[in-house]
C-alpha cells in the first residue's frame, strides 16, 4: 500500500493531506508503523529504489522530518514537526513557519 496525495484536488494540499492520509489509514487498522511505510519503505520498494531511499541508513539519501513526539505511539505527531533536513541542509523550525506564512499569503491572493 502506497500513501499518495491526489493534488489535482482544489482543496487537497500537498503535504498536509499526508499526515491527514496517515491518520486514516492507521484508522482502518494499520499500525503507526505501517502507516508510515505507506509513505517511505513502500514507495522506495515499489520503485525499485530501496537500495537508495526509503530508510535512514549509512549511503543512502534521506531527508527527514524531525518530530517534537513519537508517531509510533499517535500518528497524528507527524504534524508537529520542528525541523528538516533536506538535502543535507537543516531547516529550524522559525524557517518553516515562515514558509508556511509565505505560502498561505499567496495562496490568499489567488
Amino acid at each position: 500500500m502506497l500513501a499518495a496525495t491526489d493534488a489535482v484536488v482544489w482543496y487537497v494540499f500537498p503535504g498536509f493531506s499526508l499526515h491527514d492520509e496517515l491518520e486514516l489509514f492507521v484508522k482502518a487498522g494499520l499500525s503507526p508503523m505501517e502507516a508510515l511505510q505507506t509513505a517511505t519503505l513502500n514507495p522506495a520498494t515499489y520503485l525499485g529504489l530501496i537500495d537508495m531511499v526509503g530508510t535512514v541508513e549509512q549511503g543512502k539519501k534521506a531527508d527527514l522530518v524531525l518530530l517534537e513526539a513519537n508517531p509510533l505511539e499517535n500518528i497524528s505527531n507527524t504534524k508537529r514537526i520542528t525541523s528538516v533536513i533536506v538535502d543535507g541542509q537543516l531547516i529550524q523550525k522559525a524557517s518553516l513557519d515562515k514558509l508556511l506564512k509565505d505560502a498561505e499569503v499567496a495562496a490568499s491572493k489567488n
